[in-house]
């Protein structure tokens, strides 16, 4: 007699245990702060030296800012998932072929880390400054809440850090903060820092020369400010006036409010 067969034809009974299903792990968008190590939240420290499984967006062949950013603080048996750009600027941001391919990426890396997280276990992805502040974790978190956990730990944004090594306060008073994206149009841009009290423009990189028409155009080109990679080690605080080379991913323009005090 086959015992196994026998066994697994009888019908279950009220006191089989019902088959479980492992639990989800949940997806963690971990805001690393403007890159000094040490300011991080304490959230962010304990969830990015406890958890397993970290990924990270870089540029095929880079290692990534926000690599460098926890290097020394994973654990030693860490699970490191890159997440590469097919993309940065090889395509024009309005070709229809750049969404179309950052779609499909976004759409693999939320499929990868759904693999994981099927499993029980978590996932700790890496953030460069606050995750919900032009952070491509953004689109992962668009594509996941709904579907699984999806929890977010907030940092210090990189304008934020910007101000501060400038040592001057952004805003005073009535002061509105207008913040820019130096992505766009010229004439954009000269309207937009022409009329604003204090400002961050982001995004600067390959688009300083525009960005540093368009301040000149709206007359304030000896209020501005270029900061680049604010809180690390390769810091740099300068006029705009005085910029002298191309400007690095992570640079941000400032120009200071001057309003009512008392």
């Amino acid at each position: 007699m086959n015992l196994f067969v026998e066994s697994a034809a009888m019908p279950a009974t009220h006191s089989d245990p019902a088959p479980q299903r492992a639990a989800s792990g949940t997806i963690y968008g971990v805001g690393l702060g403007p890159g000094a190590q040490d300011l991080l939240s304490v959230r962010a420290d304990r969830l990015v030296r406890g958890t397993r499984h970290v990924a990270y967006f870089r540029k095929a062949g880079r290692a990534g800012r926000a690599r460098r950013i926890v290097e020394g603080m994973l654990r030693a048996d860490a699970v490191e998932l890159a997440m590469e750009y097919p993309v940065t600027t090889e395509i024009a941001l309005d070709d229809p072929r750049y969404n179309q391919v950052l779609s499909a990426f976004y759409t693999d890396c939320c499929t990868r880390l759904r693999n994981i997280a099927a499993g029980g276990e978590n996932v700790v992805v890496l953030c460069e400054g606050d995750p919900f502040f032009y952070g491509s974790f953004m689109h992962l978190y668009a594509r996941l809440r709904g579907v699984l956990p999806v929890s977010v730990v907030p940092g210090i944004t990189g304008m934020s850090g910007a101000w501060t090594v400038s040592g001057t306060p952004i805003t005073w008073g009535d002061d509105t903060l207008t913040v820019l994206v130096a992505t766009l149009p010229e004439e954009a841009l000269t309207r937009r820092i022409r009329d604003a009290d204090a400002l961050v423009v982001m995004k600067v990189g390959r688009n300083l020369p525009k960005l540093r028409r368009a301040v000149a155009a709206a007359g304030r080109e000896h209020e501005a400010w270029l900061v680049e990679c604010a809180t690390m080690a390769e810091e740099r605080v300068l006029r705009l006036t005085e910029a002298d080379r191309a400007s690095p991913y992570f640079s941000i323009v400032l120009i200071h409010g001057r309003g009512r005090r008392p």
